[in-house]
C-alpha cells in the first residue's frame, strides 16, 4: 500500500510543479520584441476603436487623453444612443482625431462592428474605457507586426494603484499578475496563450474587417443560443483557428493600468470571468481542436486546467498522500519534512510569481496569506458555481451595465421533428419581438456581402 502512495503522490506532483518549473524557466528566458530601426508601421498606421457604455465619466476621459498622447491616427469612440450627446460634448473639443458613433443598445461585439467600417488603417486596436497608456505604447506593441504572419499583440497589464489599497485591491492586482505570468510563459513556449485581453489589443484591420470574421463574430453560437458576449475570446481563438500568430508585448514601455471593482464586487468580476473561461475553454479543446496541433504546451498548462485544475482538492490530496509516505519516519524528521511539505503546497509555490509585486510594494506583504486562501476558495465556490451557471452572462459589477444583458445570450429557436417547439425557458436569455426588431436594425449597420445586395 505504501508503494501505491508513493507513485499516486509522485503522478500529482509531476503534474502540478512541472508546469509550474516549465513556466517558470519560460518567464524568465522571454524577451520582448525589440523596436526596429526602420519600423513598417507607425502610430499614423493605427486606428483606435473604444467601446464605451457610458459616454463620459472620469475614467473615459484618462483613457482618451493616454491614447491621443500616443498620435495614432484616428480614436473611434462608440458609445449607446442615450449617451451620444455627453459623449460628443464631452470629447468632440478635445482633438480632431476623435469620431463618436452609437448604437442603439450596449454591446461590445456591436459596438466595435459599427466602428470596423470606419478604419482605413492597417492596424486597429480595441482598447477599453477604463486603461490607462504609457505615451510610448504604439511603437511597442506595433513592433511584432513585423512579422507578416502576426495577426494579434496584447499588452502586458497592471492595476492602477490606489493611494489605500484594501484587500480587493490586492486580489485584483493579484489576477492580474497570475494573467501576465501565464500568458507570457505559453507565449514563449510555443506561441499560445488563454486569452488576447480586450483591455488593450492590436489586430491587423484586414482580419478584423474581414466580411466572413464579422459574420462570425456576430454570429457566435453557444449550444442553441446566439452569444454576443466574450468578444475578446472569440477574437484570440479566431487568430489560432486561421494561422494567424499571436503575440504579448511583455513590456515596461508596453504596460497599460486598469481599475477592478475596490469591494465585494470583485467576487462578480471573477464570476463573470470564470464562466467566459469555461464556455471558451470548452470550445477550444472539444469543438474547434485546434490547440492541441498548434499550441500543445498551452493547451496542457492552461486549457484543460479549466477541466483539472480544483486546487483545494488537489492539494488536499496531494497533503494526505504526503502524511501516508512519511508515516513511518522518525518522529522530529517526520515533522520538518511536514511543515515544509505544507508549506511548499500552500504557499511557496503560489508565491513565486508575486516576488516582483511584494519588491515594488513590500507593504503589501500583509496579504500575502490570502493568494493561497482566494485560491482554494476561488476554486471550490466561484469556478464550480461558473461552471453551473454557463448559461448567466450577466456582468453584476458595473452599473447598467445589464440593462441590455438579453442580447448578450439569445435563444435561437429550435424545433423537434414533430415541429413543436423545444425551447426551454429560464434556461437562457428570452427574446421578444422588439428585441427582435431592434437585432435586424443592427444587422444593418454590417457591410454588405455581396449576396445581401
Amino acid at each position: 500500500m505504501a508503494q501505491i502512495y508513493l507513485i499516486s503522490l509522485l503522478v500529482l506532483v509531476f503534474l502540478k510543479y512541472f508546469r509550474l518549473i516549465v513556466n517558470c524557466i519560460a518567464y524568465w528566458c522571454y524577451k520582448p520584441v525589440p523596436l526596429s530601426d526602420e519600423p513598417r508601421f507607425t502610430p499614423n498606421d493605427v486606428t483606435v476603436v473604444i467601446p464605451s457604455l457610458d459616454g463620459d465619466n472620469d475614467e473615459l476621459r484618462e483613457t482618451v487623453r493616454s491614447v491621443l498622447t500616443n498620435d495614432p491616427h484616428k480614436v473611434i469612440l462608440v458609445t449607446i444612443d442615450a449617451n451620444l450627446e455627453k459623449a460628443e460634448s464631452a470629447f468632440l473639443k478635445m482633438s480632431e482625431k476623435i469620431e463618436i458613433h452609437s448604437i442603439p443598445k450596449a454591446n461590445k461585439r456591436r459596438q466595435l462592428c459599427k466602428a470596423l467600417p470606419l478604419v482605413t488603417t492597417e492596424i486597429t486596436i480595441l482598447a477599453d474605457d477604463d486603461v490607462s497608456w504609457p505615451p510610448n505604447l504604439l511603437p511597442w506593441m506595433l513592433a511584432p507586426f513585423e512579422d507578416e504572419k502576426m495577426g494579434g499583440v496584447g499588452t502586458n497589464q497592471r492595476l492602477r494603484r490606489e493611494k489605500n489599497p484594501n484587500i480587493w485591491n490586492f486580489l485584483g492586482a493579484a489576477y492580474l499578475i497570475r494573467r501576465n505570468w501565464d500568458c507570457t510563459a505559453c507565449e514563449f513556449m510555443d506561441g499560445g496563450l488563454p486569452c488576447l485581453s480586450g483591455r488593450t489589443v492590436a489586430y491587423r484591420t484586414d482580419i478584423i474587417n474581414d466580411p466572413e470574421f464579422i459574420y462570425s463574430f456576430t454570429h457566435e453560437t453557444w449550444r442553441s443560443c446566439q452569444l454576443n458576449a466574450d468578444d475578446d475570446n472569440f477574437l484570440t481563438r479566431w487568430m489560432v483557428n486561421h494561422g494567424w500568430k499571436t503575440w504579448i508585448q511583455h513590456h515596461r514601455d508596453c504596460e497599460v493600468q486598469t481599475t477592478l471593482e475596490n469591494n465585494s464586487k470583485y467576487l462578480l468580476q471573477c464570476l463573470r470571468w470564470a464562466r467566459s473561461n469555461w464556455r471558451s475553454n470548452l470550445k477550444s479543446l472539444f469543438v474547434e481542436g485546434t490547440v492541441w496541433r498548434r499550441h500543445p504546451w498551452s493547451t496542457f498548462a492552461v486549457f484543460q486546467t479549466t477541466l483539472t485544475s480544483w486546487s483545494l482538492p488537489y492539494d488536499a490530496s496531494m497533503l494526505w498522500l504526503f502524511w501516508q509516505v512519511t508515516s513511518t519516519m522518525q518522529h522530529d524528521t517526520q515533522r520538518i519534512v511536514r511543515i515544509l511539505f505544507l508549506f511548499w503546497v500552500v504557499l511557496i509555490c503560489r508565491v513565486v510569481k508575486y516576488m516582483g509585486h511584494f519588491a515594488r510594494y513590500p507593504e503589501d506583504l500583509k496579504y500575502i496569506m490570502l493568494i493561497p486562501l482566494f485560491g482554494y476558495f476561488h476554486s471550490c465556490s466561484i469556478k464550480l458555481y461558473a461552471m453551473l451557471t454557463m448559461h448567466v452572462t450577466t456582468w453584476g459589477s458595473r452599473e447598467g451595465a445589464d440593462v441590455d444583458d438579453a442580447w448578450r445570450l439569445i435563444h435561437l429557436p429550435g424545433y423537434s421533428p414533430s415541429g413543436s417547439d423545444r425551447r426551454k425557458p429560464n434556461v437562457v436569455n428570452e427574446i421578444d419581438e422588439h428585441y427582435l426588431e431592434e437585432l435586424e436594425e443592427q444587422r444593418l449597420l454590417l457591410p454588405k456581402y455581396d449576396d445581401d445586395a
